[in-house]
């Protein structure tokens, strides 16, 4: 571990400790990141008690509702491939849906709606209770689906944020049957493997994985001691999975790999998309604090909009959470109750600083394209006085105009001198089209609705 971050080892080290201390815990782990390496991780505290096991970067714990975002990840895939469409039906997918308990309104509960907890769809599945004498949580499917008379939308669509694991566990269906594969077996083979995220798995776990589960504890209440939490098993695509701080280092660098001036393509997910999962689609509350995006939430704390999810399931807390403008990101694990998303959000705050602090990295550029080069330089609306310019930057061709903050990317379309605006402004999707004089030489640029005109450089001569 090397780099600006990492020179912050000793101060995470004794938050992470402060963290365990103060919340009296038995244990947490915790990782930072920077782009595509962990920085920094370590440990504080037990993952088992009675065995008197110290906690490690690599203990296995649950990470819980962490897993929607794998979830999200899987059907954004397959949106990808052809295999389905975020705004096809959810009933198009799940047939038993219609005998819902509310077969009217089951109909526009869709899978971008199910993706963004904005569906209005009822919590959990039928029959459950997560206090009581013991939990009772049932995770398989098809038992919920034969039950379908008593699922119903609570809501209607888009009015609030509506959490819902059930609508997860559907998800979760939607990939099995959208991709003929099982759904723990589509997730290993199209993410967890290219990954090499080898610590991270449904159950049942495997002898090995085992021998490295963290005890969940359940909160203190009126003594020193941590009772050990009930079990509960059989959940899947809504929150079933075990993993470690080091193999969710792995799954934030590629969150980050889509950002920056040089996004990386994976081959588990194009930049594009991952981006599109990362941007906020809606508020959350009337302060503008927190927004919903596809599978990911945001929320903003001095002027930072961390992307992120948290997990709870008995005896576990975590939070996994990026900055994508800093390229920093944190990971916290804790076998107990406590703001897993507090802690996170301040050693990525941490990391941040050391990150911003450090010098720029300097980018070998590389020399602007053939196929560009005729189409730069400035242009003018007719009977406007302000300039716009068309440049290369960044490895974009791009549009500065005085109308935008932003350099607006002209995305190629597939054919000469024809582009369409990228995603972020009023004219984006819209087609941009370069004309060109008899001799050659480019005359406007037709942008939407409007036409720049190209302007030449007076001949002195």
């Amino acid at each position: 571990m090397s780099g600006p971050v990492a020179e912050g080892a000793s101060e995470f080290a004794a938050k992470l400790a402060s963290f365990v201390k103060d919340n009296r815990l038995a244990g947490t782990v915790a990782a930072v990141v920077h782009g595509d390496e962990m920085a920094w991780s370590g440990a504080a505290g037990f993952a088992d008690i009675a065995a008197k096991r110290p906690a490690r970067p690599d203990t296995l714990y649950r990470i819980a509702s962490i897993t929607k975002t794998f979830t999200g990840t899987a059907i954004m895939r397959l949106r990808d491939e052809g295999k389905l469409d975020l705004d096809d039906p959810a009933v198009q997918w799940l047939p038993e849906l219609a005998g819902a308990g509310t077969p009217r309104e089951i109909g526009r509960v869709t899978i971008r709606r199910l993706l963004s907890h904005e569906s209005g769809l009822m919590g959990d599945p039928p029959g459950t209770e997560w206090a009581g004498t013991g939990p009772h949580y049932d995770g398989v499917v098809s038992r919920n689906l034969a039950r379908a008379a008593e699922i119903v939308t609570a809501i209607g669509p888009n009015l609030q944020p509506k959490y819902s694991n059930l609508g997860y566990q559907l998800l979760g269906e939607i990939v099995a049957r959208a991709s003929g594969q099982d759904y723990p077996a589509y997730v290993r083979e199209h993410i967890l493997g290219p990954l090499g995220q080898a610590d991270t798995s449904f159950e049942p776990l495997t002898e090995a994985l085992m021998a490295r589960c963290a005890t969940g504890y359940t909160g203190r209440a009126y003594t020193d001691e941590l009772d050990v939490a009930p079990t509960l098993t059989g959940i899947g695509a809504e929150g079933g999975l075990w993993s470690s701080a080091e193999d969710l280092a792995r799954w934030l660098s590629l969150q980050l790999s889509a950002h920056g001036d040089a996004p990386r393509q994976s081959a588990v997910l194009s930049a594009d998309s991952l981006r599109e999962m990362h941007k906020p689609r809606y508020l959350s509350d009337e302060t503008w604090t927190s927004a919903w995006g596809i599978s990911w939430y945001a929320v903003r704390k001095d002027e930072v909009a961390w992307v992120q999810h948290s997990g709870g399931l008995h005896g576990f807390t975590s939070n996994a959470c990026f900055d994508r403008d800093s390229g920093v990101g944190a990971i916290v694990l804790v076998n107990g109750i406590a703001d897993a998303p507090a802690l996170a959000m301040e050693l990525g705050a941490m990391a941040r600083r050391l990150a911003n602090a450090a010098a720029p990295a300097l980018p070998v550029r590389p020399p602007t394209p053939e196929q560009y080069r005729a189409l730069l330089g400035p242009y003018l609306y007719p009977g406007s006085a302000e300039l716009c310019r068309i440049e290369w930057r960044d490895r974009k061709l791009v549009l500065i105009s005085p109308a935008t903050a932003d350099p607006i990317e002209l995305k190629p379309a597939g054919e000469p001198d024809s582009y369409i605006v990228g995603p972020g402004f009023r004219d984006s999707g819209e087609r941009v089209c370069f004309s060109r004089a008899a001799d050659g030489r480019v005359a406007s640029v037709l942008i939407g609705s409007g036409t720049l005109l190209r302007l030449d450089p007076v001949d002195a001569g």
